[in-house]
Formats: C-alpha cells, structure tokens, sequence
C-alpha cells in the first residue's frame, strides 16, 4: 500500500501550486492524513494535518494562511492549494497515512507527532523561484 503524491513542479514566487495525495483503492479512510515537506539538508518540517471532518485541520506556522486543504467528502484524494508560494517553500513534499484510527488534528497538532502515519508517498518536488 502506497499514496502517490502529484502536482508539484516550478513556480515563481508569489504563485500557486496544488499538491494531490491519492490512496489506493477506496480511498485514504478516516485516520489523519499529513504532509510533511523537507529541503535538501533539512530536517523534515510538518505542514499540514487534515483529519477526516472538514474542522479537523492544522496548518504549521509557516504555511498558516497561504496554503489551504479543500475538502473532498470521498477522500480518494487530498489536495494541498499552496498560494503565495515563496522560495523557502521549495522542498520535496510528501503525504502520509494511517491505516488505524488516530487522534484528531486539532489535539495533535504536527502531522510529526502521530506514530501510526506508516503508508507514505515517494513524494513530489516544488521548485520556488524569487
């Protein structure tokens, strides 16, 4: 079982990009979903938890009113809207899954934190130009 993350490429600063985190089959369940980003030579950064109802998400400081998850009630697919996008963004973005129930976003807060978000994706790259 593996997610399979698209969407990412070039863009300017200032630009936006949408990130899409599929899960196999019937979709990616109910258990938090995360996405995590890291730049060459970094560590890996948290960015965004999305849970399975439409006010359980959290936003990492950084990325706090310029990236948004749109919700689909099927859940075959999480999308990432990154607006704004500033060359400290650029990084390889990946999302990861549960396959058991987990605690809300709102209480947990860093997707880092979770110990079950085992299904991972290869990743996609965002480039950031200023």
């Amino acid at each position: 079982v593996q997610l399979v993350e698209s969407g990412g490429g070039l863009a300017q600063a200032g630009e936006s990009l949408t990130l899409s985190c599929a899960g196999p089959g019937p979709g990616l369940g109910n258990s938090a979903i995360g996405w995590f980003r890291q730049a060459p030579g970094m560590g890996r950064e948290g960015v965004v938890c999305v849970g399975p109802t439409d006010e359980d998400t959290w936003y990492a400081d950084s990325v706090k009113g310029r990236f948004i998850v749109p919700r689909d009630n099927g859940r075959k697919v999480v999308t990432l809207r990154m607006n704004d996008l500033q060359p400290e963004d650029a990084a390889t973005y990946s999302c990861a899954a549960s396959q058991t129930p987990t605690p809300p976003c709102t209480i947990v807060g860093d997707p880092n934190l979770y110990r079950s978000l085992e299904v991972w994706g290869r990743g996609t790259t965002v480039t950031v130009s200023a």
